[in-house]
This record gives structure tokens, C-alpha cells and sequence, in this order.
């Protein structure tokens, strides 16, 4: 699926609890991703329909990991890990599709025969990079873990939606001699994932708008995360266990700050959670972006859970939308808000929207099922409205994990004024976890 919400508190203590491995760990997936759509335009006059080239897209990619342990006293351990991805087109594009997931592909555009400029005519080159490489070292209740390596921070995490992913070069402090508490330091320098801070080391893919799930930069490289890197800190408690409180602050060098403050209680199946994030443009007196967010839900467990959402992000702000989230893409970014999207990111976090989502999920002879509707409504700009309805069925067998997706968008741009922005479409994702 798209929008795979994980804990919070769950991911960072991946880092610590991964550590207790006495042998070398392998693990890895494969996986193969297919989109088409139908909507009212296209760019080379052909293919409109579902499942037609020039509305359709492929990619497959391969992820291999490797962590263990290097050393084991009675007053630290080390342990280190390593991972590499791989992806490739498999020279479906021009074939059967004119598309690609990714943007870490590079791509070769020309006049000549088999080329056309734009959509739908590039050669596209296989990627591959070293997506983790990191050491860690544990000593009591602390880890320090420092190199390559996934993240999950509100405003700062690998993005899992696409078929590739996103990692940053960081130094992570996690303790926990606080009883139910966690604290969190980090440094994050470098990052792969598409940025928009005045960086633009990307290729055609993105120009040419030839990946529909644009995530990593081409050929995978890193480079400096927002301006000069970023600082974190952050506090998570759960003394009373149904409530999980969580604060954060994040320093963008000679950009911007943050904060980010939510709560989540789960007690007795009932859902309840508050989220509040301002982000201020550093040097100078500017006009700081908040958003607000409160969730309620039911989970009826083994049947059902069902939840509604409601943000709003003020009017005026100065960076023009709230969080520099992820690879601080402006207009695409997911976010960590409860009304997010399932598709069409960048919606909710813009300035002066005002946005809601309904969601639903069940697992009916063994098929887990969703359904998610959301509307966010932009009084900043006229005709700048979005609203989406989605509906994905995913069943596992063994090791294989399959989702069938189905999307219908009236993501609506200023420029346009005609029905070209309603996009019904369709997505199947196949992973081999091995």
C-alpha cells in the first residue's frame, strides 16, 4: 500500500532493539509495482485509457540486507548494518508503459528514431545505490547509531509509499533511563530524497514527469540535507500506558525551526489524537506555518476500525506550508498528519487549507481491506482544491504481500479549469519478502 502508517515509538526503537542479533541477519525484498490511469489529456495524443501506455507506468526493484553484531561485552555491544537497492525498468517503458515509479532512474531523451521528447519517448537507465550503512554501539540503556540510515521523525523519515526509498547520513542518540521514557538526539547531514531548498541535482525523470511515485534523487546520491544539515531533539512518554505524548524540535541550519507536539491515546479500543507543528523561517522577523490536527477513532477488534480526521494550517506563513516534512518537497511531501492522503501529497500541509479525512479497515476471508476519503480545501488560491477516495484489498501468501489499489482524484490546479484534473486509477503492488 501507499501510506503505510507505522509507530512512531515502534520505528525509532528498531535502531536499539536490532542490536541483540548474535549472528549475521540477511533480509531483503523484491518487488514489482504497476500504475495506469484514465483521465482527459495526455501528452502525446494516444493512450488515454486505462491500462494504455502513455497512461501507465512500471518499475521493479530489489533490496538486500545485511546487519550482525562486531562486538559483545558486559558494558556495550556494536553492531553494524548495511543495505544496497537496485532498480530497474525492466525495458518495460516503451513497451507496455511509458512510465516509471522512481525518479532515482536516469534517463536519455534525444529526436531520433525510438526517441520522443517528454513523456512517454525517454530511454530510461537502471539505478542502484548503497541505501544504509551504519554502525551502532550500546552501552546500558543508550545506542548511538551513526551512518546511513532509515529515519522516522515527524518531520524527518523514510518515505515506504513508492518502490524506493529514501535514507540520510545521521547520528541518532536514543536513551531510555527515564522509567516509560525515551529521549532522542540527532544530526541528520545528508539525504537522497528529492529536495526543493535550492538543490536541484535531479535528471529528466522528474523533468520530463516521467515517475508517478517520485521519491529519491536520480542515481540514489545524497547530498546536503536542507541548508547546512539539521538538528533534532525530542521526549516520548507513555507512563500511562493507553497514552503516548510525544514532543519535538527541529533546527534547519540557517533556514528554518520547528516544532512538533502530538499525543495519542488508545484505551479500549477507542482512538483520540491531538497534533500541533509550527515551522519558522529563521533570519528575521517572519511569519511562522502551524497546522493543528485531531483524530478520533474505534477499533472493534478482529472487525473493524474506523477513524476521522480533521487539520487546519494557518493563513499567511511565510514558508507557504506547514513542516518541511521528509525530503522537504513543497508540493508532494507526505506528512505525519492524521489527514493525509493517500495519494495525492501536498495537499493538507499547504497555507490556509483546511482539510479532513474518513478511513475504514477490515479484514474480510482473510483480504485486508481500506477505504479513505479526503478533502482539503485551499482558500488561499481559487481552483486549488483536492479531493480523493481510495480503495485498496491486500492479501499475503506466505512471503508474497499483494495489494490491489483503486484511486479516484479531482486534484484541482489554479491553471486548469476544465475536468483534465479527475484521475480514476488503478494500482497493483507485488513484494517478495525474503
Amino acid at each position: 500500500m501507499k501510506f503505510t502508517k507505522m509507530s512512531l515509538v515502534a520505528a525509532l526503537l528498531v535502531g536499539s532493539s536490532a542490536f541483540a542479533l548474535d549472528n549475521v541477519k540477511m533480509s531483503g525484498d523484491a518487488s514489482l509495482f504497476y500504475y495506469t490511469q484514465q483521465n482527459n489529456t495526455t501528452t502525446n495524443g494516444s493512450g488515454t485509457g486505462l491500462f494504455g501506455k502513455e497512461n501507465s507506468a512500471a518499475d521493479a526493484g530489489l533490496n538486500l540486507n545485511v546487519s550482525a553484531d562486531l562486538a559483545k561485552t558486559s558494558l556495550v555491544s556494536i553492531s553494524a548494518g548495511a543495505g544496497y537497492t537496485v532498480l530497474s525498468s525492466l525495458g518495460l517503458e516503451n513497451n507496455l508503459v511509458s512510465n516509471v515509479w522512481g525518479s532515482s532512474h536516469g534517463v536519455t531523451t534525444g529526436t531520433g528514431a525510438g526517441y520522443k521528447n517528454g513523456l512517454g519517448g525517454a530511454k530510461v537507465e537502471n539505478a542502484s545505490w548503497m541505501n544504509e550503512a551504519w554502525i551502532a554501539a550500546t552501552a546500558g540503556k543508550s545506542t548511538v547509531k551513526i551512518g546511513r540510515m532509515e529515519l522516522d521523525t515527524p518531520m524527518v523519515f523514510t518515505e515506504k509509499w513508492s518502490i524506493e526509498k529514501n535514507t540520510f547520513e545521521a547520528a541518532v542518540l536514543i536513551n531510555q533511563d527515564i522509567p516509560d521514557t525515551t529521549l532522542v538526539g540527532a544530526f541528520v547531514g545528508n539525504g537522497n530524497g528529492t529536495e526543493n531548498f535550492g538543490q536541484d541535482i535531479n535528471g529528466t525523470v522528474i523533468g520530463n514527469n516521467l515517475a508517478v511515485g517520485p521519491v529519491v534523487n536520480q542515481g540514489g546520491r545524497f547530498t546536503t540535507f536542507g541548508s547546512n544539515g539539521a538538528y533534532a531533539v525530542a521526549a516520548i512518554n507513555n507512563s500511562f500506558k493507553p497514552l503516548t505524548v510525544q514532543a519535538w524540535y527541529f533546527s534547519l541550519q540557517n533556514l528554518a525551526q520547528a516544532y512538533w507536539l502530538q499525543a495519542d491515546l488508545n484505551m479500549e479500543g477507542v482512538l483520540v489524537g491531538g497534533q500541533y507543528s509550527s515551522d519558522k523561517v529563521k533570519n528575521g522577523s517572519k511569519k511562522s506555518d502551524s497546522v493543528y490536527a485531531l483524530m478520533l477513532g474505534y477499533n472493534l477488534k478482529d472487525i473493524v476500525t474506523v477513524k476521522g480526521a480533521y487539520s487546519k494550517v494557518n493563513k499567511g506563513g511565510d514558508l507557504g506550508y506547514a513542516g518541511f516534512n521528509t525530503a522537504t518537497r513543497k508540493t508532494t511531501a507526505q506528512s505525519k498528519l492524521y489527514t493525509e492522503a493517500y495519494w495525492n501529497y501536498g495537499k493538507v500541509t499547504k497555507t490556509d487549507t483546511a482539510s479532513y479525512m474518513l478511513s475504514a479497515e477490515a479484514t474480510v476471508a482473510t483480504v485486508d481491506l481500506m477505504a479513505q476519503y479526503t478533502s482539503a480545501n485551499d482558500k488561499s488560491t481559487a481552483n486549488n482544491d483536492m479531493k480523493e477516495f481510495a480503495l485498496t484489498a491486500g492479501k499475503s501468501f506466505g512471503p508474497l504481500d499483494t495489494t490491489l489499489a483503486y484511486v479516484y482524484s479531482d486534484n484541482k490546479t489554479p491553471t486548469v479549469t476544465t475536468d483534465k484534473e479527475k484521475i480514476s486509477s488503478i494500482q497493483a503492488y507485488l513484494t517478495l519478502n525474503f
